[in-house]
């Protein structure tokens, strides 16, 4: 068999010599880039952006994009269509990264990731790689991710101009085929066939996924907008001190953040432990004299992101993304803490995490805060933890509480040996055994290694939240116990909802809150809170925003707003 090919000199058809033909070896590798480049257009067109969607169905779809841009490449000049194909191709590539985006963010934090707000998560992400699995791991993580981004976009570009190449050079073939993908995407459409509920044969996933991320900038503009008119209303601005607080003059208040306390601690059929370390508990505070009241927020974050949680409940307002907490800083918000401070209280923050400046305790209020270094722990570290839980309450007590005729101190602490990877867990022991942290080190080989959150065993990763909230409850019962006195007011609650592998899909953003004192007239101005009973709220207990806290609790404490 013969070829005809153009002669240069002659510009006549001449017979191509046997020895110009491409061998085997070399058509069989086009053809495989071929399907490989298809397949990467493919999935970049047809994948969902949810882990749990990711299925061979999927797939099994027209999308409308491909034959849009199939349509424009027969029509345009050539190489008008190799440089829209070439465009086409790396937004493709950078619509993919931002679905893998997604389904990373969906997998710990329950949402998509938001290219305009969430960059603060990925700097977050990285420490937490670091201080779980080590600086090597975290700088190849970071290594991989830019590599893998690089790629994506470059290889899909790539692909889409080899298709394109292809269709041109065969234009009949692409267009009868085109043809009649079209009739069968319209007939789909209108019919509505899907291959599975939720997946539509006609597909315009990409078109509608492009979109919505588009939509995303100046929907942050706009919510910057609301924000500042959020902020602008704050019903106890400009309250005088004296008026502030008035009924819990003298006390002792310790705000503390349990993390990762989640609702599903009591819905969770497989942490139903905790709920008798919640009856138990209210048992042991009761023998100490100590009563309690518990219901739930909402928490304005899930799965991580804390600070948002923690800024939501002390300025009284929904923050929910890195850009409002910026602008919240900037602001003279009264705070619950700075509330506390202008009534007289001497205020501190206990915040374990903290290892770099934190210029955001001015704003809050605090009149000391004691971030890692300012803890004086010796001991070994525990994962994500930075120290144990005991240990930090009781540097505390020592620092803030121990001194007889102590002024009054508000304090807001920040636990985290319940922050994920939840494994190792150290043990409690005596109080006065603590010291400068140095005998837990023999604790923190008890437990089986950091078990990743993105594991293939999920039911371990269940276990070691269970072991680690468990520790986190009980270090608080012991302390009311051993430190517990007729001034001291207890408020504990969870910041968030653990990520997914715990609590499943489709699980709130609610968390237990809950007050403990040993003073009667303390519960009695809350009585009509109608919070229920003990550690362990009811399945029917009132649910508040967290937002709302700060307002609630200023007004039952002190003059109500003017």
């Amino acid at each position: 068999m013969t070829i005809d090919v153009i002669d240069e000199e002659t510009g006549t058809a001449a017979e191509e010599p046997p020895a110009r033909r491409r061998p085997v070896w070399r058509r069989a590798a086009a053809r495989v880039l071929t399907a490989g480049a298809c397949l990467l257009v493919l999935f970049g067109l047809l994948a969902p952006n949810d882990l749990d969607r990711l299925t061979v169905a999927a797939f099994l779809r027209i999308p409308v994009e491909a034959l849009v841009l199939t349509a424009l490449v027969l029509v345009l000049p050539p190489r008008a269509g190799r440089i829209l194909a070439g465009i086409a191709g790396a937004l493709l590539g950078l619509l993919t990264v931002l679905k893998i985006a997604d389904m990373g963010f969906d997998a710990t934090l329950y949402r998509g990731f938001d290219p305009v707000l969430d960059w603060t998560f990925l700097e977050a992400g990285v420490d937490y790689v670091a201080v779980t699995a080590g600086r090597f791991a975290a700088t190849a993580a970071v290594v991989g991710a830019i590599v893998l981004v690089v790629a994506l976009i470059v290889f899909t570009t790539l692909a889409a101009l080899r298709l394109t190449r292809i269709a041109t050079r065969h234009p009949t073939a692409t267009t009868r085929t085109a043809r009649a993908l079209v009739v069968v995407w319209l007939v789909c459409a209108v019919l509505g066939v899907e291959i599975e509920p939720g997946l539509p044969v006609a597909s315009r996933t990409a078109a509608t996924y492009a979109y919505a991320h588009a939509r995303q900038v100046p929907a942050a503009i706009q919510d910057a907008k609301n924000f500042a008119a959020e902020a602008a209303v704050d019903a106890f601005r400009g309250t005088p001190g004296d008026q502030l607080l008035t009924a819990l003059r003298g006390k002792d208040v310790v705000l503390t953040f349990v993390e990762s306390y989640g609702r599903t601690v009591l819905d969770n059929p497989e942490l139903a432990e905790l709920t008798a370390v919640l009856d138990a508990g209210t048992a042991r505070l009761d023998k100490a004299g100590f009563d309690s009241r518990s219901a739930y927020l909402t928490s304005s974050t899930y799965g991580g992101g804390s600070w948002l949680a923690h800024a939501t409940l002390d300025a009284g307002l929904w923050i929910n993304n890195q850009q409002r907490y910026r602008n919240l800083v900037t602001t003279d918000r009264l705070t619950l803490v700075r509330a506390f401070r202008e009534a007289g209280w001497r205020t501190v923050g206990v915040e374990p995490a903290v290892t770099q400046a934190y210029p955001e305790g001015a704003f809050f209020g605090y009149d000391k805060v004691y971030a890692a270094a300012d803890l004086g722990y010796r001991g070994t570290r525990f994962s994500y933890a930075t120290m144990p839980d005991q240990y930090v309450l009781s540097a505390f007590q020592r620092s803030e509480r121990a001194a007889p005729g102590h002024a009054p101190v508000m304090a807001q602490i920040v636990t985290l040996t319940s922050h994920a990877p939840w494994s190792p867990v150290p043990r409690l022991i005596g109080w006065n055994d603590v010291g400068d942290g140095r005998i837990f080190d023999t604790m923190a080989g008890d437990n089986a290694k950091p078990e990743s959150i993105f594991s293939s065993n999920p039911e371990r990763v269940r276990a070691n939240y269970r072991r680690s909230i468990e520790y986190a409850l009980n270090n608080l019962i012991s302390y009311v116990e051993t430190y517990g006195d007729d001034n001291l007011v207890l408020i504990f609650l969870g910041d968030h909802q653990p990520a997914t592998v715990v609590t499943g899909q489709g699980a709130s953003h609610d968390v237990p809150v809950t007050v403990v004192a040993r003073d009667p007239a303390v519960l009695a101005r809350i009585s009509a809170w109608g919070w229920d009973t003990g550690l362990k709220p009811g399945p029917r207990a009132p649910v508040w925003g967290m937002n709302e806290f700060r307002d609630r609790f200023l007004s039952a404490y002190g003059s109500p707003p003017r």
